[in-house]
């Protein structure tokens, strides 16, 4: 038996992931030309968008904030891809390319997250959006020092692993907003 998050997770995924693909067609894979802190800024500018309209209350350009999410969560998925990719010479990616590593990038997330879940007991559900925000804020001024130390840490989770938290905190708020 499929769980409740389980199920609310895919269909967020499915959300992200019909975008994403939309996008592609329309855009192609512009992004591949953005190098790890770009997309790190990217990102860090939509989530410092949703925390001004929570401190707010307002917001004065019609992008929702649940669009904002779905940013974040995509843009961490493209920083999963180029982190993969590496220095590849392919920038322009086929929709039928680039969709398994976008699945690719999504389930080694979500394993994370049935693990921590478990650990964790599902906490997120208590938490607050705008909490959830700062911690993804939090994260993206991680991933800066780490890009700022050339990728090298003594003790901490690497790059990779803040992407895959941000995706799922992403996750979270959005399942959030749906309830």
């Amino acid at each position: 038996m499929i769980s409740k998050t389980a199920t609310q997770y895919n269909e967020v995924i499915h959300t992200c992931q019909d975008l994403f693909v939309n996008k592609t067609r329309d855009y192609g894979t512009a992004w591949r030309v953005l190098r790890l802190p770009s997309i790190t800024d990217q990102i860090y500018i939509k989530a410092q968008r949703i925390r001004t309209i929570q401190e707010k209350g307002s917001q004065k350009v019609e992008d929702s904030v649940r669009d904002e999410f779905i940013g974040i969560l995509n843009y961490c998925v493209i920083a999963l891809i180029q982190i993969k990719l590496g220095d590849s010479p392919d920038m322009e990616l086929a929709v039928e390319k680039v969709l398994p590593l976008y699945k690719e990038a999504i389930a080694e997330t979500r394993e994370l997250l049935e693990n921590k879940n478990h650990d964790y007991a599902e906490a997120w559900r208590d938490m607050r959006v705008s909490s959830m925000t700062d911690i993804i804020l939090m994260k993206l001024l991680r991933v800066k020092q780490i890009e700022n130390n050339a990728g090298k840490t003594l003790v901490s989770e690497g790059i990779k692993a803040n992407y895959q938290d941000m995706i799922n905190y992403a996750v979270f708020c959005l399942i959030k907003l749906g309830e």
